[in-house]
């Protein structure tokens, strides 16, 4: 007999098993003895009284032997003649090529980065010495921008499939057990490229093929059917269809697709900055208190408002971590940040954006669909610019940004490559840097202490989604136009984060499978 209830925990006890079992038996009015385990299916950290707790989702087992909640998948080789191109090997390219493992098909993923081990190199390079790979770097390579990006698994995704099923692959790779039951899941950077790799082997051993350093640079087509790559302008791959998962930053795919006059869309997106605090600041705000139990996880924050009617917010919070450079061109500046397993970084940096759309690139409207990711470009450049024509990244107090002022100081920073003043209230187009000025006084209201010449800002953040969305059949997830493409994942706008990029290469191995069974 099982019971489910919720356990009230104290962040003193929450690992401590006997404390638990004796508080379910005096929630349910049992004998402890009655009790056989108690299994947390759901956690989170509850901090809006003076002192936080954990709330609990439990199943109480009576007399009987608890069921583990982690369910592997028994991945087989393939034994049938169909093969299925991915490009990208990012969640996404990942998930199709597990699924279409489940389900008979080989995946031939061609990647145009380096494997993870490879890829430190490159990624020390930009680090380092400010120099940049276009084809191996932060957001290509194995694993995609995901591998480097702190991990963070929650989703709102929920509808379109099974998240559960998406923890449990990651945790059959390599990830902790915890994944399982957090509310907002973290696996650190520091342990993505061990789950990408096992990930890899499996893939290797069902018989799926994955080509490293392999840049597609045109298409093979018969009339309006795909049937196949070229690689690196001389190799041929050819396959019964194709997946496109290749992220928000492989534009040459863009290009490729237009170029072969393949419908593209431009959709809305949304362009900022990194916004840092001391994360000593954050639990304080966040905990209400000096000193942080070390029970408590690095605490986060979600903000969001309303600004001359465009949306302003937090994006991709790193509590514990740092700042990294995710540029892909030698030209640009682009930020992102990151955080290892135990988010144990004296830095908590977030991601601070203002939508964007149509009304902010009238300017290139010349370049027709291009538009948006034209103005995406130019605010990269002059990030670029202003940091000296380097990695190194403008930055601001949030201070003297409000008050439209060059900061005579800067405070310590996680990015590596290095911070420089700039005044950003001048740098950043008009209706951006509006949006982030207003939005920090009223963010002050919500997290009282938020607003203070501790934090600052660097630029960039440009890449919270695609500029560019790659139109497919809500039905079929087929190109509107191409029989056999299917466009998947971030780079073709139906996804935002590891796990709905998951989900969203697992529906399109799902809808290959259906279309090769027709054909």
């Amino acid at each position: 007999m099982t019971k489910e209830i919720e356990l009230v925990i104290p962040p003193e006890f929450v690992n401590d098993f006997s404390y638990q079992k004796n508080l379910a038996a005096k929630v349910l009015k049992l004998n402890v003895e009655e009790i056989s385990a108690v299994q947390v299916i759901r956690r989170s950290v509850d901090a809006r009284s003076k002192n936080p707790i954990f709330r609990a989702k439990a199943i109480v087992y009576l007399h009987e032997v608890p069921i583990d909640i982690y369910s592997p998948i028994d991945f087989m080789p393939v034994k049938g003649n169909k093969k299925v191109l991915i490009v990208g090997m990012g969640p996404a390219g990942m998930f199709a090529a597990l699924r279409l493992i489940e389900l008979g098909i080989k995946p031939i993923i061609l990647e145009r980065g380096k494997d993870v081990q490879s890829r430190r190199k490159d990624l020390r390079d930009i680090q380092q010495f400010g120099n940049v790979n276009p084809d191996s770097n932060y957001c290509f390579g194995e694993g995609g921008a995901g591998t480097y990006s702190d991990g963070k698994l929650y989703t709102r995704s929920t509808k379109r499939g099974d998240v559960n099923r998406i923890l449990n692959i990651l945790v059959q790779h390599g990830s902790q057990k915890e994944i399982l039951i957090d509310a907002h899941p973290h696996i650190g950077s520091n342990i993505l490229p061990k789950v990408v790799q096992a990930i890899r082997q499996t893939i290797i051993d069902c018989g799926g093929e994955i080509h490293f350093d392999s840049r597609v640079t045109d298409f093979i087509l018969d009339g309006k059917k795909i049937k196949g790559l070229i690689i690196n302008e001389v190799k041929k791959f050819l396959g019964d269809s194709v997946i496109l998962a290749t992220g928000h930053s492989a534009r040459d795919i863009y290009y490729l697709l237009d170029k072969h006059k393949i419908k593209l869309e431009a959709k809305p997106f949304a362009m900022g900055v990194r916004i840092e605090h001391p994360q000593r600041l954050i639990d304080e705000i966040q905990y209400h208190s000096k000193e942080r139990n070390p029970n408590l996880p690095a605490s986060s924050y979600n903000l969001a408002c309303q600004v001359d009617d465009r949306g302003v917010y937090s994006f991709c919070m790193c509590p514990g971590g740092i700042i990294i450079p995710a540029s892909t061109t030698s030209e640009e500046l682009v930020l992102n940040g990151m955080s290892v397993s135990r988010r144990d970084s004296p830095f908590a940096n977030s991601g601070l954006v203002v939508s964007v759309d149509e009304k902010d690139w009238k300017e290139y409207e010349p370049f027709g669909v291009f538009a948006g990711l034209e103005f995406q470009k130019e605010v990269e450049r002059i990030a670029f610019e202003a940091g000296g024509k380097s990695q190194r990244a403008p930055s601001q107090r949030i201070t003297d940004f409000v008050k439209g002022k060059i900061s005579q100081s800067l405070p310590k920073s996680s990015y590596i490559p290095g911070i420089i003043s700039a005044p950003l209230h001048e740098i950043l187009t008009k209706n951006i840097a509006e949006g982030i000025r207003k939005s920090l006084l009223i963010f002050d209201k919500k997290m009282k202490g938020y607003f203070t010449e501790e934090a600052q800002l660097l630029a960039a953040e440009t890449r919270t989604s695609s500029p560019i969305r790659i139109p497919r059949d809500s039905k079929t997830l087929m190109h509107v136009e191409v029989e056999g493409l299917f466009p998947s994942g971030e780079g073709a706008g139906y996804a935002g984060g590891i796990v709905s990029a998951a989900i969203d290469g697992e529906r399109s191995a799902e809808a290959i499978s259906k279309y090769l069974k027709k054909n």
